[in-house]
């Protein structure tokens, strides 16, 4: 009995065996296959219809296959549609844009294009070929604008290949992507501007007044030139002599009544004024700058006279604008220095309006970076001469100087500008410059001696100390320090 237990045990073992190895294949197969994944749902694709390409300014034929009954254009300024034969449709681009074409057909037949009308950019590209052999340059168009791009061997190319751009497709922007080897990628103009004014003024006046006052006669000789005595005898009987101006030298005796006043004057006077502005500037972007202030002038308006203030700026200003081309700088400056001239002011309603003297330039230049360019010879020269004399005594010899007066003013102004454009970025953190600070702190207790310091070398009583840093020293308040024990 024990003998045939044991052989149908090893029989039953063998058999477990071999199915075993039969399912494992099996088994192993359906663990490693990943489980099956249901497909995402596809967002339905917007139908494309077929593309038809033209130029602003010319024509294309349409073939179609079946005869057209009808026709349909969504924007006509941009392409207009006309209906020559049965199945042929004329095309005219206008504009550059895209526009829709339905054509409809017998027995319900619809087909619908996408017309796309692109600026007449061929023509110019194959131009800039011509004119400058060599050179990589690409022509596109976009809805509103012409796109120049490529690489040119100089910075002259550049320019000019944009201005023959704008002349040729003055209605479209023109974007100049071009680059030139070496260029710099910063887009940001630092313009250093220092204005330079001299005035010199010189004044030179001569005359003679002489005045009488006998029991007889009363006399005065003068030019009306300079102010001259006058005579007061409305006050009784005494005759009196008023003197509005004693002027330079004057000379009365009492015993015999004689007198006179001299007006001999001579005057020089110099200025000199200079600003340096700093002004920074994004590429193709204007910027300005004014150091001065501004005057009111009383305007009158209305039936009733109303008056109102309006505010007039003078000083120094600045406009201009960078263009980045390449390795240079193409700049529009339009530098102004201005003053206040009461001398030629008017007198309007009481008020003392003065009046402005501009010199001003506008020019437009082509700069490395850190170039200089001088604006020199803005001179003002003023010369002027009066003379004054009494008929007939004026002429006189040896006394003829005595009737006689003159006035001679002379002035002369000299403006420079200095213009130094330098393409500049922003700075780090690390690399921001100590700020200007003052090494003593502007604020102590009361009673305190400013002259004595303490051991460390601080003044005794500072409400605050010096915080030193990356950045330069900082007036702050002293931190205050809690108590032990308190969190």
């Amino acid at each position: 009995m024990r003998r045939i237990h044991w052989s149908v045990v090893v029989r039953i073992g063998m058999a477990a065996m071999a199915l075993l190895c039969v399912l494992a294949p099996s088994f192993a197969w359906a663990q490693a296959r990943p489980l099956a994944q249901p497909a995402p749902a596809q967002a339905p694709l917007a139908p494309q219809f077929p593309k038809v390409q033209l130029t602003a300014g010319r024509s294309t034929v349409l073939a179609t296959t079946f005869d057209v009954t009808r026709i349909a254009v969504t924007s006509p300024d941009v392409a207009d549609a006309v209906v020559v034969q049965p199945r042929e449709i004329l095309i005219d681009g206008k504009k550059p844009g895209t526009v829709s074409l339905i054509v409809w057909g017998s027995a319900g037949a619809r087909t619908q294009y996408d017309i796309v009308v692109e600026q007449p950019v061929a023509s110019l590209e194959q131009q800039l070929h011509q004119l400058f052999p060599g050179e990589d340059v690409s022509v596109t168009a976009s809805e509103g604008a012409t796109i120049l791009s490529g690489r040119v061997s100089n910075t002259k190319s550049m320019l000019r290949m944009g201005e023959i751009a704008a002349a040729s497709l003055p209605k479209s922007q023109l974007i100049n992507l071009l680059q030139v080897p070496g260029a710099s990628q910063s887009e940001q103009v630092l313009l250093q501007v220092r204005f330079a004014e001299v005035n010199r003024r010189t004044l030179q006046e001569a005359g003679l007044s002489l005045v009488a006052i006998r029991q007889d006669f009363l006399a005065r000789s003068t030019t009306q030139q300079f102010a001259a005595p006058s005579f007061d005898t409305q006050s009784g009987t005494d005759t009196k002599v008023i003197f509005s101006d004693f002027l330079n030298l004057f000379l009365f005796d009492r015993t015999h009544g004689f007198g006179g006043v001299l007006r001999a004057l001579e005057q020089t006077g110099a200025f000199q004024s200079l600003a340096e502005p700093n002004l920074i500037a994004y590429n193709g972007q204007e910027a300005s700058f004014l150091a001065g202030g501004e005057f009111p002038v009383p305007v009158v308006s209305g039936a009733a006279g109303t008056v109102s203030v309006v505010y007039k700026e003078f000083g120094i200003r600045l406009n201009f604008t960078p263009t980045i081309a390449g390795d240079s700088i193409k700049l529009k400056v339009r530098p102004e220095v201005s003053t206040l001239d009461f001398a030629n002011g008017v007198t309007l309603s009481g008020f003392r309006i003065p009046a402005l003297t501009t010199r001003r330039a506008e020019t437009v230049v082509e700069l490395g970076d850190g170039q200089s360019f001088a604006i020199a010879g803005l001179l003002d020269n003023i010369s002027q001469v009066d003379r004054a004399a009494i008929p007939v005594l004026g002429s006189l010899p040896i006394i003829g100087p005595l009737f006689k007066s003159r006035s001679k003013r002379a002035e002369q102004t000299e403006l420079m500008v200095l213009i130094t454009p330098r393409l500049v970025r922003a700075l780090d953190p690390d690399e921001v410059p100590p700020l200007p600070t003052t090494p003593e702190p502007f604020i102590r207790k009361p009673g305190e001696d400013p002259k004595k310091s303490g051991d460390d070398g601080k003044l005794p009583g500072d409400v605050s100390d010096h915080l030193e840093g990356r950045a330069g020293s900082v007036d702050a308040p002293a931190a205050r320090r809690r108590p032990s024990g308190l969190q």
